[in-house]
């Protein structure tokens, strides 16, 4: 009991140490946001490096780590065509693995490119919805209200499914996955996040119309819950419980935003192709 409330107590801490910094770079945006969302993507890759050797699968970690701020650079400011750097992401990593030898030379790219595509790009999608929605909609510091919304919206999920889950979950949800995780919590996580995201709405996204919000909710409910889900087979496959204990209580950043990582590209499309 003891262990459980140190634990607690230190998830709290750190929530109420990170959470300010995290609305503060979120509202100032520029440049210290495209450094927050390259700090996501970085360390997520590089746990994410850590875990798949676990399975003797060596991602190229300095192509991985220079892939990911250029793609990231690319969103902020955009120097040079998407197929150019795709192009040139492969080609590299094709060439550097000529010259490794570390177990399959396959595997090795292919969890290279996976990391660096799933992890770089949705990464990527942080600064797009954030600092490139500048229209009549969105001025001033209004993105970032927008991504403290989805930020809200996924911690009040992610409560919801884990305590009323917790207390009335029966039926499993994906036991291969996540044995603890219920069908019973996952819908509780669906309608808060909703009802978060209306909250935010009225409280602080008010730029948003209700139906946006509904959306916005829908996304993070489904499509943030299957990130987590995502996260937890990559987890279970390495044999890892966290993907690193860099955040005291809360495990990795990968853990702390696969959520985020997932629903920040739908909630960008939504809004640049169907929201309009």
């Amino acid at each position: 009991m003891a262990k459980a409330f140190s634990k607690l107590s230190t998830r709290v801490i750190v929530a109420v140490l990170g959470i300010p910094l995290i609305v503060i770079v979120s509202l100032y945006g520029k440049y210290p946001f495209l450094v927050f969302a390259a700090f996501i993507g970085l360390v997520s890759f590089h746990e994410f490096s850590k875990m798949v050797k676990n399975r003797k699968y060596f991602t190229n970690n300095l192509v991985g780590y220079l892939a990911i701020v250029a793609i990231i650079l690319n969103e902020y400011k955009t120097f040079i065509d998407f197929k150019i750097l795709f192009f040139l992401i492969v080609a590299v990593l094709l060439l550097f693995e000529l010259f490794r030898n570390k177990e399959s030379a396959v595997s090795n790219l292919g969890v290279s490119l996976l990391g660096i595509f799933y992890i770089g790009f949705f990464s990527s999608a942080l600064v797009n919805l954030r600092e490139f929605y500048n229209d009549s909609i969105f001025v001033y510091s209004q993105g970032g209200y927008l991504i403290i919304s989805i930020l809200v919206s996924i911690w009040i999920c992610d409560s919801a499914a884990y305590f009323l889950g917790t207390a009335y979950g029966k039926n499993k949800l994906m036991p291969r996955v996540s044995p603890n995780k219920s069908w019973e919590g996952a819908f509780a996580g669906f309608v808060f996040s909703i009802i978060g995201m209306l909250a935010c709405k009225s409280i602080i996204a008010d730029f948003l119309n209700w139906s946006d919000a509904i959306v916005i909710g829908l996304i993070v409910g489904t499509v943030g819950q299957i990130g987590d889900l995502i996260e937890s087979l990559i987890k279970r496959d390495t044999f890892v419980k966290d993907s690193s204990s860099i955040i005291p209580g809360h495990g990795g950043i990968f853990d702390r935003f696969d959520s985020l990582l997932f629903s920040a590209p739908v909630v960008y499309l939504y809004l640049n192709y169907i929201a309009k």
